[in-house]
């Protein structure tokens, strides 16, 4: 398989300024799998033009590992016509040709961090092939099973003096801030949220609660006084496996806990697992603030409000809230697949240990949902509450989750699977068998935001006591309406926090 990577992509893989574990694995990956690396002379170029010249140094040596492309194509007419409408800037046009390349099928793989260059490859149909670097680990770990090297752990809260200082996951950190270990032991019996393999550390996170006496006059503009939570680290490996958003899930689960007006993060974007970590953020509604000024240099601050209004475009700028007009449904799940998918909503009666977080829809809060009921005209916006099937007594309502999109008429089973993506818990035999269960009624695919998991669970016998379920029989098979005073008693019985709802 020739895979071509992109110039962001050698930058960061030749640099040797900053060491990061990110690109070694990808480059682990591409070469256990025997896979050819290719470039296209526009990134000789531009790497040329690099301001670090011990990093033109490097690369101008190892140039010899990579394959060039020695022959250009002429840019395809749909390219040409994409070009027009979307490129402003040079880099834009380079952008475009270098995706030419993977477009008329010179490669079978285009590695790249650039959200521009992945949104040209969905309108060009090709977005399967236009990779980052996390969905191509997610890709190569799904496809190669018997290569996976990661066993990861679920997420443990620790004092910082218990976890290693001394790992190599830390080495980042101390690259890019003055004093980071002197920090680190002043921090000993505070607790963060770590992620393992084994005994290597793959993600780290520490929160701060700030009030509103913080001062802010390192911030250019300051923020005003608020009640805060502030990301003081934030670091995830890329593997493969979503952490990213499991990290994520765990920051807004805090923020709401603890009531905050505000999150806010300050990060440098010089390595792909900062600029990763921006987009994620960006993605869930984080915005461009300001600069933090220090010793170690200027940080980048971005801010994400707890006090919105529902945006109806994009429902990630709107999570953890959910809108009190919208509709709701209550739709089954299977017990068999129940914890697998929502691993904070986990029952008293089964074990964390059953459910080590070393699956990508495991950690994701962006998921999905197969379904056969006959309702299907969900829009972006509807909450799901989950009903873990069970019988009378063993059966609960545990789960909200809030529609993003919906995909019908799904018309051949690649579609399907690409459809579903790493985001179900089925595997790709199962989801073979979802599409052949039923020929003449085909399933379609609900993706979703997994919100909140309820503090208290109610089973189906509460829930026919309440009136909210007529009787056993009733208990829901598809996405069964309820109207609003129903939702009002699950919120009152499963002890929610109202405040996740917004009026």
């Amino acid at each position: 398989m020739k895979i071509l990577l992109d110039t962001n992509i050698i930058i960061h893989r030749e640099t040797q300024r900053v060491i990061r574990d990110d690109i070694g694995i990808l480059f682990k990956w591409i070469d256990r799998l025997h896979f050819e690396k290719y470039i296209h002379p526009h990134t000789i170029k531009e790497l040329s033009k690099y301001q670090d010249k011990e990093t033109v140094k490097s690369f101008m040596i190892k140039i010899g590992s990579y394959n060039v492309i020695q022959s250009i194509p002429k840019l395809s007419n749909e390219l040409v016509e994409l070009s027009k409408a979307m490129d402003v800037t040079e880099n834009d046009k380079i952008d475009t040709e270098i995706l030419n390349i993977q477009l008329i099928g010179i490669t079978d793989l285009f590695i790249t961090e650039d959200k521009k260059v992945r949104n040209k490859a969905k309108i060009l149909g090709i977005g399967s092939t236009v990779l980052s670097i996390e969905e191509f680990l997610e890709k190569v770990t799904n496809e190669n099973p018997q290569l996976k090297d990661y066993k990861i752990l679920s997420v443990r809260k620790m004092r910082f003096g218990e976890t290693n200082l001394h790992d190599s996951f830390f080495d980042s950190f101390r690259t890019d801030y003055i004093g980071f270990d002197k920090w680190f032991i002043k921090k000993n019996d505070e607790f963060a949220y770590v992620c393992f393999n084994e005994s290597q550390v793959l993600a780290f996170l520490y929160l701060k609660l700030e009030g509103v006496d913080e001062v802010y006059s390192d911030i250019t503009p300051s923020l005003r006084p608020k009640k805060r939570l502030k990301i003081g680290t934030f670091k995830v490996m890329l593997n493969g496996y979503k952490l990213g958003e499991r990290f994520l899930k765990i920051v807004f689960d805090n923020a709401i806990h603890l009531k905050v007006e505000e999150i806010y993060v300050t990060i440098f974007d010089n390595s792909i697992e900062q600029e990763r970590l921006i987009s994620l953020l960006e993605d869930y509604g984080f915005n461009l603030h300001g600069v933090k000024e220090s010793i170690s240099g200027k940080e980048l601050v971005y801010v994400r409000s707890l006090q919105i209004s529902i945006d109806r475009e994009n429902q990630k700028y709107n999570f953890p809230f959910i809108d009190r007009k919208a509709r709701v449904f209550l739709v089954p799940i299977y017990e068999q697949y129940h914890t697998n998918l929502f691993p904070d909503s986990i029952l008293k009666t089964e074990s964390p240990l059953d459910f080590v977080e070393n699956e990508p829809f495991r950690n994701a809060i962006s998921k999905v949902y197969i379904s056969r009921s006959h309702y299907k005209d969900l829009i972006p916006g509807d909450i799901i509450i989950f009903y873990r099937t069970g019988g009378l007594h063993k059966s609960v309502i545990s789960t909200i989750g809030v529609v993003e999109s919906v995909k019908k008429d799904i018309n051949s089973f690649e579609s399907f699977k690409k459809c579903c993506g790493k985001r179900s818990v089925f595997s790709d035999d199962e989801l073979r068998k979802h599409w052949d269960y039923y020929p003449t009624l085909k399933p379609f695919v609900v993706n979703f935001l997994y919100t909140y998991s309820f503090p208290k669970r109610i089973n189906l016998k509460r829930l026919i006591e309440l009136g909210i379920v007529k009787d056993i029989q009733s208990a829901p098979r598809g996405f069964e309406l309820i109207n609003s005073d129903s939702f009002d008693k699950i919120i009152e019985e499963t002890k929610t926090d109202e405040s996740i709802i917004v009026n």
